[in-house]
C-alpha cells in the first residue's frame, strides 16, 4: 500500500530551528520531545497562507465558526452537549495547567496527579500549593508494561486540604486510554472528596487500537460535568503545536468565569494563525488523520516487537493511545538512563526521573517519525546497551 506523502516525505526540520532538532548535536536523532516528524495537511497549510495573503495579522479574540466546529465535535466524539459560550480559548495546556492551579485552589492547597506524568503537571502545583503525586501500578507481562490507577494508594494520599486533581487521558507517558470503569472510579473519588478534575485529552484522537474509544470524564454523568474542565487541542492531533491553540471546555459556569478571568488578566491570547490551522484541521484534515494514526499504529508495534525481540529485559508499554512509549531501563544500572543513551547511543530521549515518582530507570521513546529514523535509533540504542553490558561483565 502506497503510503500519502506528508509520511513519505523527508523534511529537514533543523532549518526550522525545531527544538526536537536543535536542542542536541547533528548526529543525535531525537526521539523526546512530543511533535511529529510529519508535514501537516495541505489544506492546513494552504489556510495559513490564505491567512498570511490577507496581510493583516492584528488580535483576534474569537472565532464562531471554530467554536461551532467544536459544539459538533464534542457532541459526536465526546458525548458532550456544550453551547459555544462554554468554551474558552488558551495558547495551550501547559499555560491551562497552571491557570487552573491559580484559579481553582489557594496557597496552602493541595494538588493530586497520577506519575509517572507529563511534567507540567508537577510543575504547575508550585504555586504555594502541595503537590501529592500517587504512582500507578504497573504489571509485566513478558516484555510489555501494563499500568493501572491504585484506587487504594490514592485514598491514602488525599487530605482534607486537597482541593484539585489533575488527570492526564490519554496518559502520557504511560499510553493508557482508561476505561470507562476506571474513570467511573475517578469520578466517584473525585466527588465523595469534593475534588476539581481539570482533565488533560489533548491525546484523545490519537487512539492506537482498533477497537479504542475515548471516553471524556465529563460525559459520564451531569454532576461529574460540574466539576471538570476538560482540556483539549488540535496541537497533537494534527502536528500544529508551534502554533500555539488549545480550549478548556466547562459545564460550570463559576469555573469558566474564573479561568477566563486568570487569563485575560495575564493576557493569554490565541495566535491568529492557530484559529486559521484549527479551523481547517477539523473540518478538512480527516484523511490525512486517519493515514498518519495508520503509520503510527505500525510505528508502535514495531518499537514493541523490536523491544521484545533485541532488548531482553527492557520491557516496554504497547500504548493504547499517544505516539509514547516508556521503557524500562532499570537492568542498566545506571543513574540516568536518558543520559547514558545520548552519550553511548546518540539518541535524544525523555528521562524517565522528570515525570515523578515511578518513572526512575525509565524513559519515555516518541516514535511519531519515519520508519527509518526509529530503526536507525533503536538499532544504536540496542548497540550501546550491549556495549555496555559487554563491558561491564567483562
Amino acid at each position: 500500500m502506497t503510503q500519502p506523502n506528508h509520511l513519505t516525505t523527508s523534511i529537514d526540520r533543523r532549518d526550522s530551528r525545531s527544538i526536537k532538532w536543535t536542542m542536541y548535536a547533528p548526529d543525535v536523532l531525537p526521539l523526546w520531545v512530543a511533535d511529529m516528524d510529519f508535514r501537516a495537511c495541505e489544506t492546513v497549510v494552504n489556510a495559513l497562507h490564505e491567512r498570511i495573503d490577507h496581510g493583516v495579522f492584528g488580535y483576534q479574540g474569537n472565532s464562531p465558526e471554530l467554536r461551532a466546529v467544536l459544539v459538533e465535535r464534542l457532541a459526536r466524539r465526546h458525548n458532550m452537549t456544550v453551547t459555544p459560550e462554554q468554551i474558552l480559548f488558551l495558547p495551550g495546556l501547559v499555560l491551562a495547567l497552571n491557570l487552573a492551579v491559580l484559579s481553582f485552589t489557594q496557597p496552602g492547597d493541595a494538588v493530586l496527579t497520577l506519575t509517572p506524568v507529563y511534567p507540567p503537571f508537577l510543575n504547575a502545583p508550585k504555586h504555594g500549593r502541595d503537590l501529592i503525586t500517587v504512582p500507578l501500578a504497573v504489571a509485566t507481562d513478558g516484555s510489555r508494561l501494563h499500568y493501572t490507577i491504585d484506587f487504594d494508594a490514592l485514598e491514602a494520599a488525599v487530605t482534607p486540604r486537597t482541593r484539585l486533581f489533575l488527570l492526564c487521558n490519554p496518559h502520557n507517558p504511560v499510553g493508557r486510554v482508561f476505561t470507562r470503569a476506571e474513570l467511573e472510579q475517578i469520578a466517584d473519588f473525585c466527588q465523595r472528596h469534593d475534588l476539581i478534575i481539570v482533565s488533560d485529552e489533548i491525546h484523545c484522537d490519537l487512539l492506537l487500537e482498533p477497537d479504542a474509544h475515548h471516553i471524556s470524564i465529563a460525559a459520564l454523568a451531569p454532576e461529574v460535568a460540574q466539576r471538570t474542565v476538560t482540556l483539549l487541542s488540535p496541537s497533537k492531533t494534527f502536528n500544529i503545536p508551534g502554533l500555539g491553540l488549545g480550549f478548556a471546555v466547562f459545564h460550570n459556569a463559576d469555573l469558566l468565569t474564573q479561568l477566563q478571568m486568570a487569563s485575560y488578566n495575564l493576557g493569554a491570547f490565541v495566535n491568529t494563525m492557530g484559529y486559521a490551522a484549527a479551523l481547517a484541521a477539523y473540518t478538512q484534515a480527516d484523511a490525512w488523520l486517519a493515514s498518519t494514526l495508520d503509520y503510527l499504529r505500525e510505528n508502535r508495534d514495531f518499537v514493541s516487537a523490536y523491544a521484545a525481540e533485541h532488548l531482553p529485559g527492557f520491557p516496554i508499554t504497547h500504548p493504547e493511545g499517544t505516539y509514547l512509549a516508556w521503557l524500562d531501563c532499570r537492568t542498566l544500572e545506571v543513574d540516568a538512563p536518558a543520559t547514558f543513551l545520548l552519550e553511548q547511543a546518540r539518541v535524544a530521549v525523555n528521562e524517565g526521573a522528570t515525570f515523578g515518582a515511578g518513572g526512575e530507570g525509565f524513559v519515555r521513546i516518541n516514535f511519531a517519525c519515519p520508519r527509518e529514523t526509529l530503526t536507525a535509533a533503536l538499532d544504536q540504542m540496542r548497540a550501546a546497551i550491549v556495549g555496555f553490558r559487554t563491558v561491564s561483565e567483562g
